[in-house]
């Protein structure tokens, strides 16, 4: 999985979008909260309803201590280690 930093200023990037998956059966995907107020929650209930229609596996969630600054790069590299797809979520 390549992760692809929404602040970049470099023009000249060319990013695709990612192919889809065929199917989410036994995919892990991981959970990323900005910490805000029941970003978790909505994390935990969303993974619920992809583990039960998906059989999918689900990292614990990872947090951002600065829900306006991007993830550390040590977090996304064990999501990107980790996860076949992520989940994000923004609370308030």
């Amino acid at each position: 999985m390549q992760l692809i930093d929404p602040t970049a200023t470099n023009p000249s990037q060319h990013n695709s979008r990612a192919p889809a998956l065929s199917s989410l059966k036994g995919k892990t995907i991981g959970l990323l909260s900005n910490s805000k107020l029941n970003a978790d929650v909505l994390l935990k209930e969303t993974a619920a309803i992809f583990q039960a229609e998906h059989q999918c596996n689900v990292t614990d969630i990872r947090f951002k201590r600065n829900a306006s600054a991007p993830a550390p790069s040590d977090t996304i590299e064990e999501l990107t280690a980790e996860c076949d797809l992520l989940i994000t979520a923004a609370g308030d």
